[in-house]
């Protein structure tokens, strides 16, 4: 089975609190975007010794062995009988972008073992497993438009009317750790809540929906922050990071001129 993970973009990101847990709570809007990952898996005949992985694309940090698809492959075999599994995994989404790139690789994996097995696990099952996985992971089971709360898990559908957009994502190659990402923020809960405020139209955003980690992370990585600048000179309706960054995005009516010495970072562009 062949399967293309998408990535998604924060609209908004609000850090409303610290948890006992060591987490934050977030409010957030997560938007699936098609530009993806390439997952393929078949079964190995009976007595085979175990998993085996290949990755090729965009190269990843840390051990192969660690990688979330491994880790979604054997929280549903220590449930159900799946046989030992040749994975390949192309990536294009980078690591440490804000696209939620590993998160959508395991959900797509629970999804489709699912599937391919006959396990009948019902969404919200797949949802709970996938919340082991990671914050936003959950999001990808379903991947429709998603007001979230809680550590990112708590999803609630919205409405949003971005069809016929034009989006553009750029990324200039560095990664954000979630730990520097969040060591200066101040949580607060906003006055209005992003849920409201989504509904405003996209010409409306720039004056109101906000990341609350652009601060920190524009203060030290003010190349991000001129990246942002730069869409909106394009002509930008509405520009921000996703998630803790770096990729930013800029939403337009139509395909905008990029800049050529913005160009040279664009990952992905299309129709929303």
């Amino acid at each position: 089975m062949v399967i293309f993970p998408k990535s998604k973009i924060n609209l908004g990101l609000n850090i409303t609190g610290k948890r006992p847990d060591g987490y934050h709570d977030i409010e957030t809007v997560f938007y699936p975007v098609n530009f993806c990952d390439a997952l393929e898996f078949v079964a190995f005949p009976e007595g085979a010794a175990g998993d085996v992985m290949t990755l090729t694309g965009i190269e990843l940090p840390g051990n192969p062995e660690d990688n979330l698809v491994l880790k979604a492959v054997e929280i549903l075999r220590n449930k159900y009988p799946i046989p030992y599994l040749r994975i390949h995994l192309h990536k294009s989404i980078p690591a440490g972008a804000g696209l939620g790139g590993g998160s959508s690789d395991a959900a797509c994996m629970l999804r489709s073992l699912n599937k391919t097995f006959n396990l009948l696990l019902s969404s919200y099952e797949l949802q709970a497993y996938a919340a082991k996985l990671g914050s936003d992971s959950p999001f990808f089971i379903n991947c429709q438009p998603s007001f979230a709360s809680g550590r990112g898990e708590i999803l609630k559908p919205v409405t949003i009317f971005l069809n016929g957009l034009y989006i553009v994502l750029v990324n200039p190659g560095i990664s954000i750790s979630t730990r520097e990402a969040y060591g200066n923020c101040v949580p607060a809960v906003p006055e209005k809540s992003l849920y409201d405020k989504i509904r405003y139209p996209v010409s409306k955003w720039k004056e109101l929906i906000f990341n609350d980690f652009e601060k920190t992370i524009f203060n030290s990585h003010p190349e991000i922050e001129s990246i942002k600048q730069a869409l909106y000179g394009s002509g930008a309706l509405y520009s921000s990071m996703s998630g803790s960054g770096s990729t930013i995005y800029g939403i337009f009516y139509e395909k905008p001129s990029i800049p050529g010495e913005l160009r040279k970072y664009v990952i992905y562009e299309g129709e929303l």
